[in-house]
Formats: C-alpha cells, structure tokens, sequence
C-alpha cells in the first residue's frame, strides 16, 4: 500500500499489477509555461473545484504535440499537492485497470488526478471502453474524489475513417442521424467535460518562450533568437517542447 500522505504520486506498473511511488517530481511550474495562458486557467479554475469539492470536470487536452500539455498537469501537481492533490499515471494499454485502481483509492481522503499521457487509439481498438465506467459510473456512481486529466493529439481520441460514416443518415428535416461507429467514438470525447485545445504558436510565442528560459542570459538577444529559430526550422517546430530542447543544447555549464 501507498503512504499518499508521502507519496504524491504514483505510476501505474502492469508487470508488477501495482502503483509504484514517485519519489522525484518533475519541478515544472505554472510560471515555467509561457503563452498558454487560457489553458492554465482553466485547468487551474477546474481543478480548484475539484479540490474544494465543488461540481468539476473530466478533463481533455488536446492540440498539437510538444505545446504543454502533459507539462501543464506536471505544474498542477507542484501547486496543489501540499493541498491533497495526487496523481496516478496510468498508460493507455492498461486502462482495463482504472477499475481496480479507483476501488483502491475512492476511500481515501486526497483528491486523485488519473493522468493518461497521449491518449488515442485507432478504430479497431477497444481498450478505450476501460474510461468508460470511470468518466461516468456504471450502476455504482463514479468516484467523488477521482477525475480523469488525459492528453491527446486527436480531439476525438479515437481515429476517424471514412468507412465510419457508412450508415451516416440524413432525415427529411436536416438532422443528422450518425452511424453507431461514429456515435460511440464521439461519445467518448464527450465524456470529458472539459476539453482545452492546445495550438502551435507564432515565431513571436516561440521567442516568448525562448526568452522565459533565458531570463539571465547576458549576451546578444538577438543573436540567441537567431540560432533559437535555426534550430526550430531544423525540426519544423516552434513548440515550447523545442525551446526547451534549445535551451538544453545550448546552455554551457557554469
């Protein structure tokens, strides 16, 4: 069994069949996230309610790869988790756990994240169906102090093909009547309460970011945004995941 009391979080082990603590945090923080001040807020005005046991929500991130998503529950961790906030990683393979996982800790008295990184599968996959019961209960009510934060690069999660719209209908009066395919991948999505888009940024977003990691640099700015933007164009990114890839490569040790 955890200490949570010690422990902040946890990731999910199928080898094993257990939770296994984390003993080193990743310290990113709020103010380490530069120009996705929207998102930040809204997950910070969810999560706040979750915490005060207040009405909340399921939560989707989903946009474009390397733009803070997976970051943005790491910084959320670090600012409430001397508040009772925990969080459980849990991989997509093993979602026919989350079952067993929130019989565990429904009890307990902290409020638990279930954090699923890069959540999508494609159409002839079913593990998808493991979130079910957890985002809205079966005939036991879901979990009061357990919500699901998952990031995702497909709004829908579940991959769309055109075969999908075969039984597609239209009636007489305009409605749209989907084909069972697309009802249940869309329903999916739609269990997430609330879904935050994450976009890729302007050359401008990208200095932002650039210059919030070199905050004590003391030579040529823009000479730094020279070789910054070289070094983007050579990944065909302007992502803060590529600041930050920048800024590891760059920085020289003292």
């Amino acid at each position: 069994m955890i200490d949570w009391e010690k422990s902040f979080a946890a990731i999910y082990r199928a080898k094993t069949d257990s939770l296994k603590p984390v003993k080193y945090l990743d310290d990113t923080t709020f103010d380490d996230l530069v120009g996705i001040e929207n998102q930040k807020q809204q997950i910070i005005e969810n999560t706040t309610r979750f915490l005060k046991g207040l009405p909340s929500n399921n939560v989707l991130l989903w946009g474009a790869r390397g733009t803070g998503k997976s970051s943005i529950i790491k910084a959320l961790l670090n600012k409430y988790k001397n508040k009772d906030l925990r969080v459980i990683e849990i991989s997509r393979d093993d979602l026919d756990e989350l079952v067993y996982i929130s019989d565990a800790i429904r009890e307990e008295p902290y409020k638990f994240i279930i954090f699923c990184d890069d959540l999508s599968f494609e159409g002839t996959e079913k593990a998808y169906k493991g979130l079910k019961p957890i985002l809205e209960g079966s005939i036991e009510a879901p979990a009061s102090n357990i919500k699901i934060y998952a990031t995702s690069n497909r709004r829908h999660i579940v991959a769309e093909y055109q075969g999908d719209n075969e039984g597609t209908k239209v009636s007489n009066n305009g409605e749209i009547h989907y084909s069972d395919s697309v009802e249940e991948k869309i329903s999916l999505s739609d269990r997430f309460g609330l879904s935050i888009g994450f976009y890729n940024g302007t050359q401008q977003d990208y200095l932002k970011v650039i210059n919030n990691y070199f905050k004590d640099y003391k030579g040529d700015i823009n000479e730094l945004h020279k070789k910054a933007l070289q070094f983007a164009q050579s990944r065909a990114s302007k992502s803060p995941r590529t600041a930050k890839q920048f800024y590891n490569s760059f920085v020289q040790p003292k």
